[in-house]
């Protein structure tokens, strides 16, 4: 970390205390309502993936102690309880959004906790907003002073970093002082916490739910005069020396803090496929160069070039479970061959586990090229899921070739999901979670005209399924 660095936490503090919807641009509070929309639909696709067996297992065991919700699950339990869950739910599916300059998935974690802050008192549509962009601004701006080194050293930034917006978001929400403020980030800095070789298990995507959970003790415990070291970011032994790098830079998250908003630039992706970000682009490119889906006897090879990096959070070339297979490019390329794209089926392990794709694998060639991060002077802060190019070439069994190249996928700030993209993902993920039609639309309805909502405790109340019932195993 550089030399003199001061000022971080008290800055991060008065940027809080000080923003406003009403000072807001339009265009981002557009943008921050459709990804809340979004971020409510993949919390509830979550209670369809394998871990919601676990989770409700140990939520039963606090059912009846508190009057917050989980979504989906008509349960109240206590308000740290509900934001652990949500949070993980949300980031269950690696179906949530993404912020490249993090990189992280800060959403499901500030929506998690601002849903659990105060349950019983109605919570408005423009004040959910208002600590929502305010929350994952902070969040992308400490990410980004931090550097990518602190990813490439192994930690979850959605984990680590994303608690910063959780806090951020509810010091806003319920008008903390900025004595307040600053204690919770302090107190903040001795919880971040996530490490990469989790990914693939039930473990990754509670990054997000402990940092949600984290972050609303912590503010409880400032409002409660707790204390904590009011340089904690950026004073000696603090969180940037720690967790960062030689190249990290607490000083420069002052002037970044809305200059301009994190919504408006880079902007926020969204995803089209439940998993991880950075096979996005190949999806894209061979599903433009297939047409449809395609036999194992169709397909003589596919070649998958990505920048150095890319491969990073992929670990697993032969997946053996579902949860894996988020994380594989080769699945994702056989799958995608087989099937014509990438959904919420597509990571069940028997669908893992198909011949089908087994035969294809010896097919498939997945490497790093430097020519792809040629021209890209953004490759080394990017994430891997979006710095350079990625090509991919498909060689058919007739001798015939085609190659594509992708630099942004569908969903990313550049080609974003409109409200019609939105709409169709969230029905589809509430459909799967059993939430009944009509009463799916009126939520995305409400969600769709955010900032005119009474309550949107009322609304998301809409979305709990007919089966209550314990689902432990």
């Amino acid at each position: 970390m550089r030399d003199n660095e001061s000022g971080a936490v008290a800055a991060i503090a008065a940027f809080i205390n000080k923003a406003s919807l009403a000072e807001i641009d339009d265009d981002v509070r557009r943008s921050a309502a459709r990804v809340i929309a979004d971020t409510v639909a993949v919390i509830v696709a979550g209670t369809t993936g394998d871990l919601a067996g676990p989770l409700r297992g140990y939520v039963d065991q606090q059912a009846g102690k508190g009057d917050a919700r989980i979504l989906t699950w008509d349960l109240p339990v206590p308000n740290e309880v509900a934001a652990f869950a949500n949070g993980t739910l949300g980031h269950a599916l690696d179906f949530d959004d993404v912020v490249s300059i993090i990189p992280a998935h800060p959403s499901a974690i500030a929506v998690a906790a601002l849903l659990a802050a105060e349950p019983s008192v109605p919570l408005s549509g423009a004040r959910l907003a208002e600590a929502y962009i305010v929350g994952v601004e902070v969040a992308a701006k400490v990410g980004q002073a931090i550097g990518p080194g602190h990813y490439n050293r192994g930690w979850h930034a959605t984990g680590t970093i994303g608690i910063f917006g959780a806090i951020a978001a509810l010091a806003k929400l319920l008008r903390l002082d900025e004595l307040q403020t600053r204690r919770a980030i302090g107190i903040a800095t001795s919880m971040a916490s996530g490490l990469q070789c989790n990914f693939g298990t039930m473990t990754k995507p509670s990054h997000s739910g402990w940092a949600a959970r984290s972050a609303l003790t912590a503010v409880e415990l400032a409002r409660c005069g707790w204390t904590s070291t009011e340089t904690a970011l950026e004073g000696k032994g603090g969180f940037f020396a720690v967790y960062g790098t030689e190249e990290s830079s607490a000083a420069a998250i002052a002037p970044s803090l809305g200059n301009p908003y994190v919504f408006a630039d880079p902007g926020v992706a969204l995803k089209q496929y439940p998993c991880c970000y950075a096979v996005h682009r190949a999806v894209d490119g061979l599903r433009g160069l297939l047409g449809r889906p395609r036999t194992v006897g169709e397909i003589a090879a596919i070649r998958c070039s990505v920048p150095p990096g890319g491969l990073r959070p992929l670990l697993y070339p032969r997946p053996k479970t579902g949860l894996e297979g988020k994380f594989s490019m080769e699945y994702a390329l056989a799958a995608t061959t087989l099937d014509g794209s990438l959904d919420l089926r597509s990571f069940a392990d028997r669908q893992v586990l198909r011949p089908e794709v087994t035969a294809l694998y010896n097919r498939i060639t997945v490497q790093e090229e430097e020519r792809c991060s040629v021209g890209d002077g953004t490759v080394r802060t990017n994430s891997a899921g979006t710095r350079g190019f990625v090509e991919v070439a498909v060689g058919f069994a007739d001798g015939s070739e085609k190659t594509a190249t992708i630099y942004k996928p569908k969903g990313s700030p550049v080609l974003p999901l409109d409200w019609t993209d939105i709409r169709a993902k969230f029905l589809g993920c509430t459909s799967a979670a059993g939430v009944a039609d009509a009463r799916a639309a009126e939520v995305m309805d409400g969600l769709e005209n955010l900032e005119e909502l009474e309550d949107v405790h009322a609304l998301t109340r809409l979305l709990t399924t007919a089966d209550t019932a314990t689902t432990r195993s």
